[in-house]
């Protein structure tokens, strides 16, 4: 199984960052995801998913990130990490560095049926149903939390 790593990441707002795969993509074209990708020798699933989330966001999460769930795709041959973090970082602060788009939407947004690569539909629904979400967009929109 190839180990992908991906990140949940929520803003001051509580919504969450997601990218459009562009036309160019090798796998899903046209197909939301979230920032993230597969993990390089040596690398653990978190380096992994910070060093992706850097490459094409450049954004960094405000504090450690956590590890939400490992989903396994034995049909795509895929063992997925999901990491949740914070951020502090605006839309204007993303610098796109692949994909067709990337932005922050809000909990609507993410739930209106747009197309999803494998599983991200599924972890999404269990993500924001979560403690976890609700503690960062709790933390996320709490200025003395800074």
């Amino acid at each position: 199984m190839v180990p992908i790593s991906c990140v949940l990441l929520v803003d001051p707002h509580g919504r969450l960052l997601m990218q459009l795969r562009d036309g160019n993509a090798p796998y899903y074209p046209h197909t939301w995801g979230l920032p993230g990708g597969h993990g390089e020798p040596g690398e653990s699933p978190e380096e992994t998913a910070l060093r992706e989330l850097h490459e094409e966001t450049g954004l960094s999460p405000a504090g450690p990130l956590r590890l939400f769930a490992r989903q396994e795709l034995p049909e795509q041959g895929l063992a997925k990490h999901y990491f949740c973090g914070a951020t502090w970082a605006r839309q204007e602060d993303v610098v796109l560095g692949e994909g067709a788009a990337i932005v922050f939407l809000t909990v609507d947004e993410v739930r209106d049926g747009r197309p999803y690569t494998p599983g991200t539909a599924d972890m999404l629904a269990r993500f924001l149903d979560s403690p976890a979400y609700a503690d960062l967009a709790a933390g996320a929109a709490d200025p003395a939390a800074r």
